[in-house]
């Protein structure tokens, strides 16, 4: 074969093979940057402490205000409410997706009162959405994928060879399972409660309910999901690390044995 043919087809297999790595770290570039843009997303969710107060806002000004002048000025001071909260989340440069978000689901809620005519209406958009959160949680743990370890691991991927999925470690999958489980709980307790008290109609207890259970159970099952898989993701580097060096060991004493042989 003629050298400068040779030559040409080596650089040709050099371009194809840096347009390859270009490639690849474009990629993994693009899936740092949506993890990265979806944890901080979560994050603003939550809003911190302050955002927990303001959230709880609307739901105590509808039953206030139900309790004095009826429905019709509950809605109104609902929504009201809404909107100052929304301003307020604004005014402090938090994200607009978040004041938005939180003025629709006021918004959804006062429709559904006013549509059905009862105050307790109020409430059946988040008891809606308990009952949802609990059976998809559910389902995850069912077929074995956790829904807190799959959430996990997009956001921050277990350092595990390429070959090697989370979900069958054993350590990690129980730790998944566990978080994921504290979950299931804390929705189908909030739904089970807050839709007793819908039945009954107790407006009043409604609210408290959905304070007492909103934030302050949430807080308590992350951290225990932190808990948990910290605790899981360590003793799992630990055993790696492990079984490398058992495996240079190994590797090391068949070397030995081979060159006095």
């Amino acid at each position: 074969m003629p050298i400068g043919h040779t030559g040409a087809r080596d650089t040709e297999d050099t371009n194809a093979g840096a347009g390859a790595r270009e490639t690849e770290a474009d990629s993994s570039a693009a899936v740092a940057g949506l993890r990265e843009q979806t944890r901080q997303q979560l994050l603003d969710a939550l809003g911190g402490w302050s955002g927990m107060v303001v959230a709880a806002i609307p739901p105590v000004v509808f039953v206030i205000a139900n309790s004095i002048g009826g429905l019709r000025q509950a809605i109104i001071a609902a929504v009201a409410s809404g909107v100052l909260v929304a301003l307020y989340r604004l005014a402090r440069r938090q994200p607009v997706q978040q004041a938005l978000m939180g003025l629709f689901s006021v918004a959804i809620a006062a429709a559904i009162a006013a549509r059905t005519g009862q105050a307790r209406g109020f409430f059946l958009l988040g008891i809606a959405g308990s009952f949802v959160y609990t059976a998809v949680f559910a389902v995850s743990l069912i077929v074995r994928r956790p829904l807190v370890g799959v959430i996990w691991e997009f956001l921050e991927p277990s350092p595990l060879p390429a070959d090697r999925r989370w979900y069958r470690e054993p350590i990690l999958l129980r730790a998944y399972a566990l978080a994921s489980a504290a979950a299931t709980a804390m929705f189908a307790a909030r739904a089970a409660v807050q839709f007793s008290l819908f039945r009954d109609n107790r407006t009043g207890w409604l609210a408290v309910t959905r304070l007492a259970m909103g934030y302050p159970l949430y807080v308590a099952v992350v951290a225990f999901a932190f808990w948990v898989v910290r605790g899981a993701r360590r003793r799992l580097a630990s055993e790696t690390a492990r079984s490398g060096a058992d495996g240079l060991a190994d590797g090391g004493l068949g070397l030995g044995q081979g060159d006095e042989e």
